[in-house]
């Protein structure tokens, strides 16, 4: 399979424009993680309750998740860059906020605002990748490193976090993002182009908190869900928010400008991208929990050296762009994704042989590969999802693939968490040492840190029993989520063979037609 020019050519003012636009797209995913090490000091200086700290924790990711629809369809009326310097610049302001708020109250509402500014700036970034990068080749390419940066910021954040917090006060992880952002906001005018589509019609104000309904609802009952198990009233906020998705679907195809083109989903390179990319994310968020309170708990690493350890993995991901690049000149795009779920199968595979006194080696080489096997098909699903779509569909697009892998990620966390934390309460239950004290087996059977604190307060003998009781009723839950893993890989890869075999991406001219005559969208493929 050879790949032709599909229009002009980047030069070096495109290539440094990629650049400043990873670093909003760095800060925002590092936002989601890092307040990881902050907890402690945040709790000391503004004494949060428990329900207040959850909220802290999740708000940012909420609204996040349920905006990204409507900041995708904003941007491609107002403009993408523009949307994403408006973005930058409330992303500076609350984080002064959360910076130096005084109460827990102020720190959700700063939080809550951090949300609102980053689904400005997930779904422009890629847009603009679109309007930028003509040539097929070039546009995988920079796909690749923005996946690659998306992955990268998860990593990071607990990096940073544990470095800030170790040398300032925990403002600091929230003032970082100051400087990067007032770069963004220089550099981009000069680097950046503005795009804004064409006749796009008057803004659904309606369809969009039709679409904030339908998202946070589901979310939230997801991740409610994987915390504390599977009830009538976590299931109701699901089901509410689906009947609202409903309304919003209905909205969409009676509109005569909708914020999403429900005619994109015709093309079996755009659907089967999206859920390509929402098993992707699955797989990768739903086991991040495991390797990180592996490396802590079981390995008994300081939350620092964990984070340090936890980056090696994701060093093989810069392979992975010029590795796919390659690939894609010789043979389907659908092999080469499903190559990419096969890897993750191996990885997975091979931590279904971990215990809880195997070496270091071992889940690191583990998740490397499944790391660098499910960045590979997120890379394709990117550049699939781009090209399928003409420059003045790209915002919704990208805001549809942002909303579809926040969703993948929340389920990948409530499914691989449950499978883990059940197999972990079975096991502590039958394994731990008899003639504990009242309460202390339900604290260890709680979660896996919890059985540590408690294993430090026993006497000798006891609190190493169930200390090693815990360990390995841990490793073994993370075993069966791995093997839970590894069959979905299985599965994704035959899917994705079969559903996307003998796709091609579409010239430029061809998706002009596709915008002129939106009947011919599907029949493309």
């Amino acid at each position: 399979m050879t790949t032709k020019p599909s229009g002009p050519r980047a030069g070096r003012r495109e290539w440094i424009g990629l650049g400043v636009l990873l670093l909003p797209l760095l800060l925002v995913s590092m936002d989601v993680s890092v307040l990881y090490f902050a907890v402690p000091f945040i709790s000391r200086d503004l004494e949060p309750s428990s329900t207040q700290q959850l909220w802290i924790f999740d708000v940012y990711g909420f609204v996040l998740a349920g905006l990204l629809i409507t900041m995708g369809s904003l941007g491609d009326r107002i403009g993408r860059r523009r949307l994403l310097l408006i973005g930058a610049a409330s992303f500076s302001l609350a984080s002064l906020g959360a910076a130096y708020s005084h109460s827990a109250g102020q720190l959700i509402a700063a939080r809550a605002v951090l949300g609102v500014a980053g689904a400005t700036l997930m779904p422009s970034t890629l847009a603009l990748i679109r309007n930028m990068f003509h040539d097929e080749k070039q546009r995988r390419t920079a796909i690749a490193i923005w996946t690659g940066g998306t992955t990268s910021g998860i990593a990071l954040g607990p990096v940073l976090s544990g470095f800030l917090l170790g040398h300032f006060w925990w403002g600091s992880i929230f003032l970082i993002n100051v400087p990067f952002m007032l770069m963004l906001l220089i550099l981009a005018p000069a680097l950046v182009p503005e795009f804004r589509a064409p006749q796009a019609g008057r803004f659904d104000l309606l369809g969009s908190l039709l679409s904030l309904g339908a998202v946070l609802p589901v979310i939230y009952g997801i991740k409610e869900i994987a915390a504390n198990g599977v009830s009538g009233e976590r299931s109701a906020y699901i089901a509410a928010g689906t009947v609202v998705g409903g309304l919003f679907l209905l909205r969409q195809v009676r509109s005569d400008h909708p914020m999403i083109d429900l005619k994109l989903f015709r093309s079996r390179g755009f659907t089967g991208s999206v859920l390509m990319n929402a098993i992707a994310m699955f797989a990768i968020v739903g086991f991040a929990i495991f390797t990180t309170q592996y490396l802590q708990s079981v390995m008994g690493m300081s939350p620092m050296t964990a984070a340090l350890w936890s980056l090696v993995p994701s060093l093989g991901i810069g392979a992975i762009a010029p590795l796919t690049g390659a690939l894609v000149q010789h043979f389907d795009r659908a092999y080469i994704a499903g190559a990419g779920f096969l890897l993750g199968c191996a990885g997975f595979s091979l931590l279904t042989q971990l215990h809880a006194q195997s070496r270091i080696w071992v889940v690191l080489v583990g998740a490397g590969i499944y790391a660098s096997g499910l960045v590979m098909v997120m890379t394709i699903g990117g550049e699939l999802i781009m090209g399928a779509v003409p420059p003045e569909r790209a915002g919704a697009a990208a805001a549809v693939v942002e909303t579809g892998t926040e969703f993948g990620g929340a389920l990948g966390m409530a499914v691989l968490g449950s499978i883990g934390a059940a197999i972990y309460r079975s096991d502590l239950a039958s394994n731990a040492p008899h003639g504990l004290p009242s309460g202390v087996l339900s604290t260890a059977r709680d979660t896996l840190g919890g059985a540590v604190t408690v294993s430090h307060q026993l006497p000798g003998r006891t609190g190493g029993s169930l200390l090693t009781a815990a360990r390995d009723a841990f490793t073994h839950g993370m075993n069966v989520a791995a093997i839970g893993a590894a069959v979905l890989m299985l599965a994704a890869a035959a899917m994705t063979v079969t559903f996307l075999r003998g796709l091609r991406i579409e010239t430029a001219q061809s998706q002009q037609n596709e915008v002129e005559n939106p009947e011919l969208i599907g029949s493309a493929f």
